[in-house]
């Protein structure tokens, strides 16, 4: 029996903490014992963690790195837990995983670099070369991690793992829900829907009023098309404000946050995330498994995903009229949506499913528990 414990920092309805669920649910429970540590847990995922027999340990916000007091509490967890390897990603993950592993001699400390840090500050590159240090392995989720790790960080490649995240398959949705949701939603049957999905926490990183001021400019030019926007936040209001302001009210759809994001995938005809960063790009995968072309901006982990020209278009980021233009021609050739849609599945398929993302996170878990 290999004892993990993951160190994390919110469990809401990121990609980090949807990667920890992959693993309570798919890895054999008569080989692995789970625990997760996290600052605070709420939504749907504490339940489903607890059908999986995984305890989550909720500590409470770090009011700083050196947080003595959470750090004691990582301690205790530790001591009870005894665990083989000790697992962090984010940065307050990594924060408390490194140092109390370090710490308590923890026989294996894995980090994890789930961010695209362009702007992160010398002081952050220093304190996570610093954590680096004190790990055993670390963890890219896409080659734009794993550069920065190697280039900015001048971490020994030795110690770098490449492991890209990965996303569950989705059903198979049958024509007639999917004409009901359209119809639901005030979407005709020949309606193009671009759609996207993404929390609307900020608009600096995830840029919806990039994609919303490019759609518009598409409705000028008389295409029949609707924008789906699956998501919540602060920022939605705003978003709700733009969108009055362009005239384009009847054209963009807000459904909200969505716990089964799989039904609004399959009623999409064009998939587009412009944001100004990201590690990875969760959401790209899941609609590359759903057949659908993309059009995202150059930046971090999408330019790993997306093949340009092929599985979709990428575009330089904060430019609202490439965005439009690409999705433009995307909305006038189904065989173009269908010839990216196809290419795109068949790399999803091969290199970004969790079942391939935990076959290459056991192998690591295998390797540290046998060396050790």
């Amino acid at each position: 029996m290999i004892k993990v414990l993951h160190i994390i920092e919110t469990i809401g309805s990121g990609g980090v903490e949807r990667r920890r669920l992959s693993l309570a649910k798919l890895l054999d429970s008569k080989e692995f014992e789970l625990k997760i540590i996290c600052t605070q847990a709420y939504g749907i995922f504490p339940n489903e963690f607890k059908k999986h027999g995984v305890e989550i340990i909720e500590i409470g916000k770090l009011k700083s790195m050196f947080d003595i007091k959470q750090h004691r509490k990582v301690c205790a967890v530790i001591d009870e837990f005894k665990p083989d390897i000790i697992h962090g990603a984010v940065f307050e993950g990594v924060t408390m995983a490194a140092i109390n592993g370090f710490y308590k001699k923890v026989p294996n400390v894995i980090i994890e670099e789930t961010s695209d840090p362009q702007n992160r500050s010398w002081r952050g590159n220093l304190l996570m070369k610093f954590f680096c240090s004190l790990s055993h392995k670390v963890i890219g989720v896409s080659p734009a991690a794993t550069n920065y790790l190697m280039n900015t960080l001048k971490i020994n490649s030795k110690k770098i793992v490449l492991i890209n995240n990965g996303v569950a398959l989705p059903r198979i949705s049958d024509n007639d829900s999917k004409q009901k949701l359209r119809a639901d939603l005030g979407i005709a049957n020949d309606d193009i829907v671009i759609g996207t999905v993404g929390r609307m926490h900020s608009d600096e990183n995830k840029r919806f009023s990039d994609l919303i001021r490019a759609f518009a400019i598409l409705t000028k030019d008389k295409l029949s098309v609707k924008l789906l926007l699956v998501g919540d936040g602060r920022e939605k209001e705003n978003y709700a404000n733009l969108v009055k302001e362009l005239s384009i009210e009847s054209n963009v759809i807000f459904v909200g946050y969505q716990n089964d994001t799989q039904p609004f995938y399959s009623i999409m005809d064009v998939f587009s995330l412009v944001s100004s960063h990201e590690s990875f790009g969760l959401v790209l995968a899941e609609a590359m498994l759903h057949n659908l072309p993309i059009v995202a901006t150059k930046v971090g982990g999408m330019q790993y995903i997306v093949d340009d020209n092929q599985t979709g278009f990428l575009v330089e980021k904060y430019n609202v009229n490439e965005i439009a233009k690409r999705l433009g021609t995307l909305c006038r050739s189904a065989e173009l949506r269908e010839k990216m849609g196809a290419l795109g599945y068949k790399k999803a398929i091969k290199n970004y499913t969790e079942e391939r993302y935990i076959s290459r996170l056991k192998k690591v878990y295998h390797s540290l528990k046998k060396n050790k």
